[in-house]
Formats: structure tokens, C-alpha cells, sequence
């Protein structure tokens, strides 16, 4: 080494054959080690500082590996929060602009000049294409964990999370419609999402919108206005008294009632849902996610389309008195667009209600199975973008880790589809709500840690 160290500092310049050997042990060094060319044949404290850096990385990485295997909870918990995303998107600019300047003064230090000439492309070719994926790519991913940085502290807030409910997350998810034919946002399709908080075992537990005679829970304002239900005494304030016109009440008219909800992160009418559902199944509703129907068509769009079973064809009516088919959706197995798959999800003619639900359910499914890492990272702006415009959700960044945690395990089970039809015994205009209680019970119990 002491023989080799001069040598390589000091090298015969009228040697090419012993330059050009040289240049690739320079190169190759500079690959593996980033700041070991410039120790052996450069800038001395440039080389502590890059070798020194490059081992700081190695370090890094071999700490969240091993804490991954160990402790993944606390892993996905800085990958999903917004000031770690931006501290790391800041870091791998560091070592982007690190390396550029270590290949750089690297390729000084082979002097080309003195190599032979049929190896000066190729050290030059290695060097370039080395720089290009190391830096490119610790650029990119800044550019990703800085997108990923900006839509989680756009959509969640800062806020201590919520502990599980007799073992079980519940989260609200209204899908609402504020289309141009209507006034304000209106929720049309509602669903419970319960988790098990350690097995992630998930229930979904559609509710139709036209559920009569809603109870409250105590405490709620509403459970004083309507003591026995949503519209059973007096009527209500809008025009028919069904589960998804309580947002419409309370937001337009009565949002006094919930006067802390903006303060929160959330809108009286998701406050005066949250209580509804929690009334209707019986569960205690910890967060919400609000999905705004139109943006979904982008989101499905920036996952390129979604793949679905369809069982009976659905109509798409292009005309405004929904009479004429332009198109229809299926049967068998269809790629769907975000516009055909919000058709899919919302059109009502020639089926049911309740029909709807199941194919709503049927989407959410399929697009929670095929947003593998591969499609979500290769249009991960368009995703991010989409996810900005489509939700908003009391979820604080705190949880995000566990919840990401969950549903890795979610996606590997079976989900239990609860759907509070008439199909299922519950009838939409005279609910018995204990029945209700029961079903959504027996399909919530938490898993024995035993039998697992």
C-alpha cells in the first residue's frame, strides 16, 4: 500500500499503459467508495469528506433496514411524515451534488491526455454513466419524497392520533358528488372501513344514502333536535330525511352545531355524518376520509385505469334525460378509465341503489389490490396531485405509519363486505337499528391474538 499510494499520486505520466490502469482504478474506486480517488491521488480533504459522507449513507441505510425488520411501525411512520420527507429529500440533494463534484474532480485525476487513447472513452462512458445513475437517481428520489412531502402536509393534519376502539380502527369514507347540477357537496355513497389494529383484518360496511329515522349517539346535537330519529317527529329541514341529507342540513343550514369542526380539519356536515354513522352501525367513528367524486376520475387515470369483474352491464347515458345508451360497461372483465369507472360506480339506471353499492365497493377493492409500489412510484406526481384534489381527511400524519402498516397486512386478507341492504334483512324506510347494531357486531369482533 505504501509501494501503491505514491504511485498513484505520483504516477509516471510518460507511462500510458500504466495511466491508463490508473484511470480505472480511479473510476472504479470513485464508484465503490465515493472520495477514495481523491484520498489516494487528489485532494486529501475533499476525500475524508466524501469517504466520510459515503460511509455516514452506508450507515443509514444498514440502520433502516435492520429497524424495517425490526421495528417497521417506526419506518413507515418518517417515510410518511411531512417535515422527514422534506429533510430527506434535502439530504439526497446533498449526495447528488456530492457526487457530481467527487466524478467530476475524479475525471480530472485520470488526466486522459496521458491514457491510451482507445480507453479514454470508455473511463469517460463508466464515470458518466456511474454519475448519471447515482446522482439521477438520488435527484429523482428527492423529487419524489418532496412531491410525497407537499401532499402529506396538504391532506393530513398535524394532530396527536387517536388509540383504537375496543381493538379496531373505524374510519368514515364518504364519496360526494359537488357536481355543476347541484348545490354544495352531497354524499352518495357511505362506507365504514374497520380495522383490526393488530391483525389489519378490514370490515366494510356499506350504508345506503336513503337510511330513514337516522339515530344519534348521546351527546350529539343532533340526538337532541331529533330525539327519535332523523325526521321522525317533525320532518327535517331539507327536502326528504335520508342518511346523506343530514350533511346537506347541517352544512348549509344549521353548521352552529358544530361550531369547533373547521378549527379541527373537518366541516359541520362531515361532523354531523360522523355522528349519523355512529349512530346507524353502532361504532365509534375515530376519522374520516371525504373522496370528491370528480377528482377520483384523475386518480384512476394517474394509476393508468383499473381492472373490475363486471357481472351485468352498466348504461352510460350521455343525454340529459338519461334515456338514450351511448355505451355500456361490461359484462366480463373490464380496464376502466377514471371516467368510465366513475360511471361505473355512480349510475343508477337499470339498477338499484343498492346495486351501486356493490360496485362501489367492488372499485375501492380493485384499486386498493392494483396499487402496487411499481404503478403508484412510476406516476407518483399524477398520484400525489390526483390524491390532493380527491381527499380530505382528519388522519394526522402521526398515524399515517401505522396505517400504511395495516394496510400491507389488509391487502393480503380477505375483506369482509358488510352491506345494510334488503338483501341483508335491513329495510332503507323502517330500520331496526338494535338488528343493525348486531350485524355490524358480529362482523367486527377482533381477532383472538391466539388463533392467529
Amino acid at each position: 500500500m505504501n509501494q501503491a499510494s505514491p504511485t498513484v499520486r505520483y504516477p509516471d505520466a510518460n507511462f500510458p499503459e500504466g495511466m491508463t490502469r490508473r484511470g480505472w482504478w480511479l473510476v472504479g474506486l470513485n464508484i465503490l467508495v465515493p472520495g477514495s480517488a481523491q484520498l489516494l491521488a487528489g485532494n486529501r480533504r475533499l476525500g475524508r469528506f466524501g469517504v466520510g459522507a459515503t460511509f455516514v449513507l452506508w450507515a443509514l441505510i444498514i440502520l433502516g433496514v435492520a429497524l424495517y425488520f425490526v421495528w417497521p411501525t417506526a419506518i413507515f411512520t418518517l417515510a410518511t411524515t411531512a417535515i422527514t420527507l422534506w429533510v430527506v429529500a434535502a439530504v439526497l440533494v446533498f449526495y447528488a451534488v456530492l457526487w457530481v463534484i467527487l466524478t467530476l474532480d475524479t475525471l480530472r485525476l485520470v488526466r486522459f491526455v496521458k491514457t491510451l487513447p482507445s480507453a479514454r472513452a470508455w473511463i469517460a462512458g463508466l464515470a458518466t454513466v456511474s454519475m448519471v445513475l447515482f446522482a439521477g437517481g438520488a435527484g429523482y428520489a428527492a423529487y419524489l419524497a418532496t412531491t410525497a412531502g407537499s401532499f402529506v402536509g396538504d391532506v393530513f393534519a398535524v394532530a396527536p392520533p387517536e388509540p383504537p376502539i375496543d381493538g379496531r380502527y373505524n374510519i368514515m369514507l364518504l364519496g360526494a358528488d359537488a357536481g355543476p347540477d347541484r348545490e354544495g357537496l352531497r354524499p352518495d355513497s357511505i362506507t365504514v372501513v374497520s380495522i383490526d389494529a393488530t391483525t389489519g383484518e378490514a370490515t366494510m360496511i356499506g350504508l345506503p344514502r336513503n337510511l330513514e329515522y337516522v339515530p344519534f349517539p348521546e351527546g350529539s346535537p343532533l340526538q337532541a333536535l331529533y330525539p327519535n330519529g332523523y325526521g321522525w317527529d317533525d320532518g327535517c329541514e331539507v327536502d326528504v330525511c335520508y342518511l346523506n341529507s343530514i350533511y346537506t342540513e347541517v352544512e348549509l343550514m344549521s353548521p352552529e352545531m358544530y361550531p369547533n369542526a373547521v378549527a379541527e380539519g373537518s366541516e359541520p356536515g362531515i361532523e354531523a355524518m360522523r355522528d349519523a354513522v355512529s349512530g346507524v352501525t353502532g361504532l365509534t367513528i375515530q376519522y374520516y376520509v371525504l373522496v370528491e367524486m370528480q377528482a377520483f376520475i384523475d386518480l384512476v387515470d394517474s394509476l393508468g385505469g383499473v381492472d373490475v369483474n363486471v357481472e351485468n352491464a352498466v348504461p352510460i347515458h350521455t343525454d340529459e334525460t338519461f334515456t338514450e345508451v351511448s355505451e355500456w360497461i361490461g359484462p366480463g372483465v373490464v380496464h376502466l378509465d377514471g371516467w368510465h369507472a366513475l360511471w361505473y360506480a355512480r349510475s343508477r339506471h337499470e339498477t338499484s341503489d343498492y346495486d351501486r353499492m356493490v360496485r362501489q365497493h367492488q372499485l375501492q377493492e380493485a384499486i386498493l389490490e392494483q396499487s402496487n409500489p411499481a404503478n403508484v412510484l412510476s406516476k407518483f406526481q399524477a398520484v400525489a396531485a390526483a390524491g390532493a384534489r380527491l381527499v380530505k381527511t382528519d388522519i394526522p400524519q402521526s398515524t399515517l405509519g401505522l396505517f400504511v402498516e395495516l394496510a400491507s397486512k389488509t391487502k393480503e386478507l380477505p375483506i369482509t363486505q358488510v352491506e345494510l341492504t334488503p338483501d341483508n334483512g335491513v329495510d332503507p324506510e323502517e330500520p331496526e337499528y338494535d338488528y343493525i347494531h348486531q350485524l355490524v357486531a358480529d362482523a367486527t369482533v377482533v381477532a383472538d391474538p391466539e388463533s392467529q
